[in-house]
């Protein structure tokens, strides 16, 4: 089970996560009364379906001895709130020596990211005062 504590002070919506072993910050921009020190929660969200998505597919290319050098991928991420959907789009780049196949099976292994399953499965979330 992986676990974060977040805490915000005194600080207008400056959020201080704390992971495992590594702290971020997260924030909102200026414009909406935060002081822009760390990304947005929207973004923390499209950045680690971004980021699963790289590992994931790192990980598969590494497996089969594929010759993949470099993953880039674009997520953008909007929230319909009339009918409480949200909608990602990802755009992958894979540089590398791969052949038409190679890259199809990437494409299809992007999808089993565990981010993008919990995306695409209903989730439950439990909250209770402490």
């Amino acid at each position: 089970m992986e676990k974060i504590t977040a805490h915000i002070g005194t600080q207008n919506y400056k959020v201080d996560v704390q992971g495992a072993k590594q702290t971020l910050i997260i924030d909102e921009p200026a414009e909406l009364g935060g002081q822009d020190l760390g990304v947005n929660p929207k973004e923390l969200l499209a950045a680690s379906l971004g980021a699963c998505t790289s590992i994931t597919l790192k990980m598969y290319a590494n497996h089969k001895g594929w010759d993949l050098t470099d993953v880039n991928i674009e997520v953008t991420f909007d929230w319909d709130k009339e009918n409480s959907k949200s909608f990602f789009t990802r755009k992958i780049e894979l540089i590398g020596n791969l052949d038409d196949t190679q890259r199809q099976r990437l494409l299809k292994i992007a999808d089993s990211c565990p981010v993008h399953k919990v995306f695409m499965n209903p989730a439950e979330v439990t909250t209770v005062l402490v």
